[in-house]
Protein backbone atom coordinates (compact mmCIF):
# COMPACT_ATOMS: atom_id res chain seq x y z
CA UNK A 1 0.00 0.00 0.00
CA UNK A 2 2.89 2.16 1.11
CA UNK A 3 5.10 1.54 -2.60
CA UNK A 4 1.67 2.61 -4.52
CA UNK A 5 1.45 5.67 -2.28
CA UNK A 6 4.54 6.92 -3.18
CA UNK A 7 4.73 5.75 -6.67
CA UNK A 8 1.21 7.39 -7.16
CA UNK A 9 2.66 10.48 -5.28
CA UNK A 10 5.92 10.75 -7.86
CA UNK A 11 4.23 10.32 -10.68
CA UNK A 12 1.97 12.94 -9.73
CA UNK A 13 5.41 15.04 -8.77
CA UNK A 14 6.61 14.20 -12.67
CA UNK A 15 3.88 15.11 -14.57
CA UNK A 16 3.54 18.60 -12.45
CA UNK A 17 6.75 19.69 -13.05
CA UNK A 18 6.74 18.46 -17.10
CA UNK A 19 3.63 20.60 -17.19
CA UNK A 20 5.51 23.74 -15.83
CA UNK A 21 8.58 23.42 -18.56
CA UNK A 22 5.95 22.72 -21.49
CA UNK A 23 4.13 25.96 -20.45
CA UNK A 24 6.57 28.34 -19.50
CA UNK A 25 5.79 32.07 -20.37
CA UNK A 26 7.67 35.35 -20.53
CA UNK A 27 5.50 37.96 -19.10
CA UNK A 28 6.28 42.03 -19.74
CA UNK A 29 8.28 42.87 -16.67
CA UNK A 30 6.92 45.12 -13.49
CA UNK A 31 8.11 48.71 -13.97
CA UNK A 32 11.31 49.37 -11.34
CA UNK A 33 11.80 45.33 -11.14
CA UNK A 34 15.01 43.90 -13.01
CA UNK A 35 13.94 40.91 -15.68
CA UNK A 36 15.14 37.27 -13.99
CA UNK A 37 16.29 35.07 -16.38
CA UNK A 38 14.42 31.86 -16.84
CA UNK A 39 16.61 28.90 -15.89
CA UNK A 40 18.86 27.52 -18.84
CA UNK A 41 16.70 25.38 -21.23
CA UNK A 42 13.39 26.38 -20.25
CA UNK A 43 10.73 26.67 -22.97
CA UNK A 44 9.39 30.65 -23.51
CA UNK A 45 6.13 29.21 -24.56
CA UNK A 46 7.08 26.97 -27.79
CA UNK A 47 10.58 27.96 -27.70
CA UNK A 48 13.36 26.48 -26.57
CA UNK A 49 15.46 29.44 -25.57
CA UNK A 50 19.18 28.90 -25.89
CA UNK A 51 21.73 29.83 -23.09
CA UNK A 52 25.00 32.58 -23.62
CA UNK A 53 28.06 31.60 -23.20
CA UNK A 54 30.23 32.67 -20.18
CA UNK A 55 33.26 35.40 -21.32
CA UNK A 56 31.94 35.62 -24.49
CA UNK A 57 30.47 38.88 -26.32
CA UNK A 58 26.39 36.95 -27.03
CA UNK A 59 24.41 37.55 -29.89
CA UNK A 60 21.03 36.11 -29.96
CA UNK A 61 19.00 35.89 -32.91
CA UNK A 62 15.42 35.74 -33.83
CA UNK A 63 14.18 33.99 -37.03
CA UNK A 64 10.81 34.43 -38.26
CA UNK A 65 11.13 31.02 -40.72
CA UNK A 66 13.51 27.84 -39.88
CA UNK A 67 17.46 28.42 -40.12
CA UNK A 68 17.56 26.00 -43.77
CA UNK A 69 14.45 27.50 -45.46
CA UNK A 70 16.43 28.38 -48.74
CA UNK A 71 15.77 32.10 -48.45
CA UNK A 72 15.30 34.94 -46.20
CA UNK A 73 16.24 33.33 -42.82
CA UNK A 74 19.18 31.20 -44.16
CA UNK A 75 20.55 34.20 -45.32
CA UNK A 76 20.64 35.47 -41.86
CA UNK A 77 22.49 32.00 -40.86
CA UNK A 78 24.83 32.04 -43.23
CA UNK A 79 25.47 35.79 -42.33
CA UNK A 80 25.25 35.15 -38.56
CA UNK A 81 28.09 32.07 -39.08
CA UNK A 82 30.53 34.19 -40.96
CA UNK A 83 30.05 36.71 -38.58
CA UNK A 84 31.16 34.51 -35.63
CA UNK A 85 33.85 32.68 -37.83
CA UNK A 86 35.48 36.33 -38.26
CA UNK A 87 35.72 37.73 -35.11
CA UNK A 88 37.39 36.65 -31.63
CA UNK A 89 35.34 35.89 -28.38
CA UNK A 90 31.64 35.91 -30.24
CA UNK A 91 29.71 33.32 -29.81
CA UNK A 92 26.12 33.35 -31.46
CA UNK A 93 22.99 31.61 -31.30
CA UNK A 94 19.60 31.40 -32.53
CA UNK A 95 15.87 30.92 -32.06
CA UNK A 96 14.03 30.00 -35.09
CA UNK A 97 10.08 29.58 -36.79
CA UNK A 98 9.09 32.26 -34.26
CA UNK A 99 5.80 34.21 -34.88
CA UNK A 100 5.32 37.57 -35.25
CA UNK A 101 4.06 40.22 -32.79
CA UNK A 102 3.58 38.93 -28.78
CA UNK A 103 5.76 35.66 -29.38
CA UNK A 104 8.41 37.43 -30.89
CA UNK A 105 8.71 39.94 -28.11
CA UNK A 106 8.79 37.55 -25.55
CA UNK A 107 11.66 35.34 -27.12
CA UNK A 108 13.27 38.33 -27.51
CA UNK A 109 12.72 39.26 -23.68
CA UNK A 110 14.11 36.47 -22.78
CA UNK A 111 16.94 36.38 -24.51
CA UNK A 112 18.15 39.43 -23.24
CA UNK A 113 16.94 37.86 -19.24
CA UNK A 114 19.47 35.26 -19.92
CA UNK A 115 22.25 37.91 -20.93
CA UNK A 116 22.73 37.74 -24.54
CA UNK A 117 24.48 40.89 -24.93
CA UNK A 118 23.10 42.12 -28.34
CA UNK A 119 19.43 40.69 -30.32
CA UNK A 120 19.02 40.77 -33.27
CA UNK A 121 15.84 40.05 -34.93
CA UNK A 122 14.96 39.61 -38.08
CA UNK A 123 11.05 39.90 -39.52
CA UNK A 124 8.94 43.37 -40.20
CA UNK A 125 6.82 42.17 -37.83
CA UNK A 126 9.13 41.60 -34.73
CA UNK A 127 9.80 45.83 -34.75
CA UNK A 128 7.16 47.26 -32.37
CA UNK A 129 8.57 44.09 -29.78
CA UNK A 130 12.02 44.58 -30.22
CA UNK A 131 11.34 48.32 -29.12
CA UNK A 132 9.26 47.55 -26.02
CA UNK A 133 12.53 45.35 -25.10
CA UNK A 134 15.21 47.83 -25.94
CA UNK A 135 13.76 49.90 -23.67
CA UNK A 136 13.31 47.46 -21.11
CA UNK A 137 17.24 46.93 -21.07
CA UNK A 138 19.21 50.12 -21.87
CA UNK A 139 22.24 48.10 -20.88
CA UNK A 140 21.95 45.67 -23.97
CA UNK A 141 22.08 46.18 -27.49
CA UNK A 142 19.28 45.42 -29.83
CA UNK A 143 18.77 45.93 -33.68
CA UNK A 144 15.63 45.20 -35.86
CA UNK A 145 16.03 43.93 -39.67
CA UNK A 146 13.96 45.22 -42.50
CA UNK A 147 11.28 47.87 -40.20
CA UNK A 148 11.60 51.76 -39.73
CA UNK A 149 11.67 52.69 -35.97
CA UNK A 150 15.04 53.08 -33.72
CA UNK A 151 16.06 55.31 -30.98
CA UNK A 152 19.61 56.90 -30.75
CA UNK A 153 20.79 54.51 -27.61
CA UNK A 154 20.17 50.95 -28.14
CA UNK A 155 17.93 50.09 -30.58
CA UNK A 156 18.85 50.45 -34.57
CA UNK A 157 16.73 49.21 -37.36
CA UNK A 158 18.91 47.53 -40.58
CA UNK A 159 18.23 46.70 -44.11
CA UNK A 160 19.91 46.71 -47.39
CA UNK A 161 18.61 48.76 -50.36
CA UNK A 162 17.54 45.60 -51.98
CA UNK A 163 15.95 47.67 -54.77
CA UNK A 164 19.09 48.33 -56.41
CA UNK A 165 18.71 44.14 -57.24
CA UNK A 166 15.26 43.59 -58.05
CA UNK A 167 15.75 46.74 -60.75
CA UNK A 168 18.73 44.93 -61.85
CA UNK A 169 16.74 41.19 -62.20
CA UNK A 170 13.97 43.46 -63.56
CA UNK A 171 15.93 44.49 -66.71
CA UNK A 172 16.90 40.37 -67.03
CA UNK A 173 12.91 39.35 -66.63
CA UNK A 174 12.10 42.27 -69.26
CA UNK A 175 15.06 40.85 -71.75
CA UNK A 176 13.71 37.10 -71.46
CA UNK A 177 10.06 38.23 -71.73
CA UNK A 178 11.13 39.99 -74.80
CA UNK A 179 12.85 37.20 -76.52
CA UNK A 180 10.30 34.43 -75.46
CA UNK A 181 7.89 36.73 -77.37
CA UNK A 182 5.50 37.25 -73.86
CA UNK A 183 5.18 40.48 -72.39
CA UNK A 184 3.35 39.22 -69.09
CA UNK A 185 5.53 39.24 -66.27
CA UNK A 186 4.23 37.95 -62.20
CA UNK A 187 5.86 39.30 -58.84
CA UNK A 188 4.45 37.09 -56.09
CA UNK A 189 4.67 39.08 -52.85
CA UNK A 190 4.18 38.72 -49.16
CA UNK A 191 2.35 41.39 -47.27
CA UNK A 192 1.24 44.55 -48.57
CA UNK A 193 3.56 46.81 -46.25
CA UNK A 194 5.98 49.83 -47.94
CA UNK A 195 8.92 47.35 -48.29
CA UNK A 196 6.81 44.98 -50.85
CA UNK A 197 5.49 47.41 -52.86
CA UNK A 198 9.04 49.67 -53.20
CA UNK A 199 10.70 46.17 -54.45
CA UNK A 200 8.29 45.47 -56.95
CA UNK A 201 8.45 49.14 -58.06
CA UNK A 202 12.44 49.08 -58.30
CA UNK A 203 11.65 45.53 -60.37
CA UNK A 204 9.26 47.29 -62.57
CA UNK A 205 11.08 50.35 -63.28
CA UNK A 206 14.03 47.82 -64.20
CA UNK A 207 11.74 45.64 -66.80
CA UNK A 208 10.78 48.78 -68.53
CA UNK A 209 13.91 49.17 -69.67
CA UNK A 210 14.34 46.15 -71.71
CA UNK A 211 10.56 45.50 -71.88
CA UNK A 212 8.62 48.90 -72.62
CA UNK A 213 5.66 46.54 -73.25
CA UNK A 214 5.65 44.24 -70.66
CA UNK A 215 2.89 44.15 -68.09
CA UNK A 216 3.21 42.87 -64.53
CA UNK A 217 0.74 41.50 -62.37
CA UNK A 218 1.03 40.66 -59.04
CA UNK A 219 -0.43 38.06 -56.03
CA UNK A 220 0.21 38.80 -52.52
CA UNK A 221 0.22 35.57 -50.52
CA UNK A 222 0.03 36.70 -46.78
CA UNK A 223 3.43 34.76 -45.57
CA UNK A 224 6.85 35.09 -45.42
CA UNK A 225 7.76 31.56 -45.53
CA UNK A 226 4.99 28.77 -46.34
CA UNK A 227 6.28 26.15 -49.15
CA UNK A 228 2.98 25.53 -50.32
CA UNK A 229 1.09 28.82 -50.40
CA UNK A 230 4.48 30.20 -52.41
CA UNK A 231 4.06 27.14 -54.87
CA UNK A 232 0.27 28.37 -55.17
CA UNK A 233 1.23 31.44 -55.89
CA UNK A 234 3.85 30.94 -58.39
CA UNK A 235 1.64 28.76 -60.32
CA UNK A 236 -1.49 31.22 -60.09
CA UNK A 237 0.63 33.55 -61.89
CA UNK A 238 2.22 31.03 -64.48
CA UNK A 239 -1.04 29.58 -65.10
CA UNK A 240 -2.02 33.22 -65.89
CA UNK A 241 0.22 33.62 -68.93
CA UNK A 242 3.10 35.44 -67.40
CA UNK A 243 6.47 34.29 -68.56
CA UNK A 244 8.83 35.43 -65.33
CA UNK A 245 7.99 35.22 -61.81
CA UNK A 246 10.06 36.97 -59.35
CA UNK A 247 9.37 36.42 -55.58
CA UNK A 248 9.42 38.44 -52.52
CA UNK A 249 9.29 35.42 -50.33
CA UNK A 250 11.40 32.63 -48.80
CA UNK A 251 11.75 29.41 -51.23
CA UNK A 252 12.82 29.20 -54.25
CA UNK A 253 9.05 28.21 -55.69
CA UNK A 254 9.11 30.48 -58.77
CA UNK A 255 11.91 28.72 -60.13
CA UNK A 256 10.33 24.94 -59.08
CA UNK A 257 7.32 26.05 -60.08
CA UNK A 258 7.92 27.28 -63.68
CA UNK A 259 7.08 25.06 -66.36
CA UNK A 260 8.99 24.07 -69.08
CA UNK A 261 10.10 27.16 -71.25
CA UNK A 262 9.43 29.62 -68.21
CA UNK A 263 11.03 31.41 -65.75
CA UNK A 264 11.59 32.17 -61.89
CA UNK A 265 13.59 34.56 -59.75
CA UNK A 266 14.99 33.67 -56.11
CA UNK A 267 15.93 36.02 -53.51
CA UNK A 268 17.36 36.65 -50.53
CA UNK A 269 19.92 33.27 -50.18
CA UNK A 270 22.47 33.07 -52.91
CA UNK A 271 22.31 29.35 -52.84
CA UNK A 272 18.35 29.17 -53.51
CA UNK A 273 19.19 29.29 -57.49
CA UNK A 274 20.14 25.83 -58.62
CA UNK A 275 16.64 24.38 -60.73
CA UNK A 276 17.93 25.29 -64.56
CA UNK A 277 14.65 27.36 -64.71
CA UNK A 278 15.78 29.71 -62.13
CA UNK A 279 17.46 32.86 -64.07
CA UNK A 280 18.94 34.60 -61.05
CA UNK A 281 18.72 35.15 -57.36
CA UNK A 282 18.69 38.83 -55.89
CA UNK A 283 20.57 38.10 -52.69
CA UNK A 284 22.00 39.60 -49.25
CA UNK A 285 25.23 38.86 -47.50
CA UNK A 286 24.63 40.04 -44.16
CA UNK A 287 28.19 38.78 -42.40
CA UNK A 288 29.89 41.67 -43.06
CA UNK A 289 27.21 44.06 -41.85
CA UNK A 290 26.70 42.32 -38.52
CA UNK A 291 30.70 41.69 -38.14
CA UNK A 292 30.50 45.85 -38.67
CA UNK A 293 27.79 46.35 -35.98
CA UNK A 294 28.94 43.85 -33.34
CA UNK A 295 32.33 45.24 -33.48
CA UNK A 296 29.98 48.70 -32.35
CA UNK A 297 28.55 46.68 -29.39
CA UNK A 298 31.42 45.36 -27.91
CA UNK A 299 33.45 48.56 -28.20
CA UNK A 300 30.69 49.93 -26.42
CA UNK A 301 29.95 52.49 -29.70
CA UNK A 302 26.27 51.05 -31.07
CA UNK A 303 24.20 54.15 -30.83
CA UNK A 304 21.75 52.45 -32.50
CA UNK A 305 19.57 54.39 -35.39
CA UNK A 306 19.24 53.55 -38.91
CA UNK A 307 21.45 51.71 -41.16
CA UNK A 308 20.16 51.40 -44.77
CA UNK A 309 23.58 49.93 -46.50
CA UNK A 310 24.08 50.58 -50.20
CA UNK A 311 25.71 47.50 -52.83
CA UNK A 312 29.09 48.96 -52.40
CA UNK A 313 29.12 47.49 -48.65
CA UNK A 314 29.23 44.15 -50.25
CA UNK A 315 25.96 43.42 -48.58
CA UNK A 316 24.17 42.48 -51.75
CA UNK A 317 24.30 40.35 -54.59
CA UNK A 318 22.74 39.47 -58.34
CA UNK A 319 23.71 35.73 -58.74
CA UNK A 320 25.43 34.88 -62.22
CA UNK A 321 27.33 38.39 -61.87
CA UNK A 322 29.43 38.38 -58.80
CA UNK A 323 32.87 37.41 -59.16
CA UNK A 324 32.93 33.03 -59.19
CA UNK A 325 29.27 32.75 -60.17
CA UNK A 326 28.17 31.60 -63.58
CA UNK A 327 25.27 32.72 -65.78
CA UNK A 328 22.08 30.48 -65.51
CA UNK A 329 21.10 28.60 -68.65
CA UNK A 330 18.32 31.17 -68.79
CA UNK A 331 20.60 34.26 -69.21
CA UNK A 332 23.35 32.61 -71.43
CA UNK A 333 20.96 33.53 -74.57
CA UNK A 334 20.11 36.63 -73.50
CA UNK A 335 21.14 39.60 -75.83
CA UNK A 336 24.44 41.01 -74.85
CA UNK A 337 23.82 44.77 -74.91
CA UNK A 338 21.39 43.73 -72.17
CA UNK A 339 23.71 41.68 -70.40
CA UNK A 340 26.06 44.25 -70.08
CA UNK A 341 23.54 46.79 -68.80
CA UNK A 342 23.47 44.58 -66.13
CA UNK A 343 26.98 44.58 -65.65
CA UNK A 344 27.52 48.49 -65.77
CA UNK A 345 25.13 49.29 -63.45
CA UNK A 346 25.96 46.89 -61.14
CA UNK A 347 29.48 48.20 -61.33
CA UNK A 348 27.73 51.34 -60.62
CA UNK A 349 25.84 50.28 -57.42
CA UNK A 350 28.83 48.34 -56.26
CA UNK A 351 31.23 51.07 -56.46
CA UNK A 352 28.53 53.62 -55.14
CA UNK A 353 28.72 56.11 -58.25
CA UNK A 354 24.63 54.48 -58.37
CA UNK A 355 21.96 54.51 -55.53
CA UNK A 356 18.11 53.48 -54.61
CA UNK A 357 17.79 57.17 -55.08
CA UNK A 358 18.93 56.73 -58.78
CA UNK A 359 16.22 54.12 -59.23
CA UNK A 360 13.41 56.66 -58.33
CA UNK A 361 14.22 59.70 -59.61
CA UNK A 362 11.32 61.35 -62.01
CA UNK A 363 9.92 61.52 -63.65
CA UNK A 364 7.77 58.97 -62.68
CA UNK A 365 4.01 57.86 -63.37
CA UNK A 366 1.42 55.27 -61.37
CA UNK A 367 -0.45 52.70 -62.72
CA UNK A 368 -3.59 55.73 -62.11
CA UNK A 369 -2.16 58.21 -64.65
CA UNK A 370 -0.74 60.56 -61.43
CA UNK A 371 2.77 61.72 -61.39
CA UNK A 372 4.35 60.46 -58.56
CA UNK A 373 7.78 62.64 -59.25
CA UNK A 374 8.35 65.15 -61.86
CA UNK A 375 11.38 65.28 -63.75
CA UNK A 376 14.51 65.22 -61.60
CA UNK A 377 13.04 65.06 -58.48
CA UNK A 378 14.29 62.22 -56.18
CA UNK A 379 12.06 59.59 -53.74
CA UNK A 380 13.49 60.36 -49.78
CA UNK A 381 14.42 57.56 -47.66
CA UNK A 382 11.51 58.11 -45.86
CA UNK A 383 9.46 57.92 -48.51
CA UNK A 384 10.73 54.36 -49.61
CA UNK A 385 9.77 53.18 -45.68
CA UNK A 386 6.08 53.94 -45.21
CA UNK A 387 2.51 54.72 -46.42
CA UNK A 388 2.09 58.66 -46.94
CA UNK A 389 -1.20 60.06 -44.36
CA UNK A 390 -1.54 62.45 -42.01
CA UNK A 391 0.23 60.56 -39.07
CA UNK A 392 2.99 58.48 -41.03
CA UNK A 393 6.44 59.38 -40.96
CA UNK A 394 6.45 60.84 -44.83
CA UNK A 395 3.45 62.52 -43.99
CA UNK A 396 3.45 65.49 -46.85
CA UNK A 397 5.69 63.72 -48.75
CA UNK A 398 4.94 60.67 -51.90
CA UNK A 399 5.31 57.47 -49.56
CA UNK A 400 4.96 54.17 -51.26
CA UNK A 401 1.67 53.22 -51.83
CA UNK A 402 1.77 53.70 -55.34
CA UNK A 403 2.31 51.03 -58.43
CA UNK A 404 5.14 51.80 -61.39
CA UNK A 405 3.05 52.40 -64.66
CA UNK A 406 3.59 49.32 -66.33
CA UNK A 407 1.96 47.15 -63.18
CA UNK A 408 -1.84 45.65 -64.01
CA UNK A 409 -2.53 44.91 -60.46
CA UNK A 410 -4.58 47.14 -57.70
CA UNK A 411 -3.55 48.50 -54.48
CA UNK A 412 -3.96 46.15 -51.62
Amino acid sequence: MNKKFFLLLSLILVFSMSLAACGGQTTPVEEGKQPQAPAEGEQVGAYQVPAPVEGKFNVGFVYVGPHDDGGWTQAHDVGRIWMQDHMEGVHTAYVENVAEGVDSENVTRALARKGFDMVITTSFGFMDGTLTVAEEFPDKSFIHVSGYKSNDTNFGNLMGAMEDIKYLAGILAGSRAMLDGNPRIGYMATFPIPEELRLGNAFAIGVEKTCPECKIDVRFINTWHDPILEQEGAKSLFDGGVQVVMTGADTPAPATAAPEGKWGITYDYSGNCTDPKCLTSMYFHWGPIYKGLVEQAKAGEYKGGSLYYEADTGGLGLFGFMPGEELMPGLKDLPEADLQMVRDELAMFLSGKMTRFDIFKGPIMDNKGNEVLKEGEVLRQVDLDCFEGPDSPCAGGVGMYWWYHNITAELP
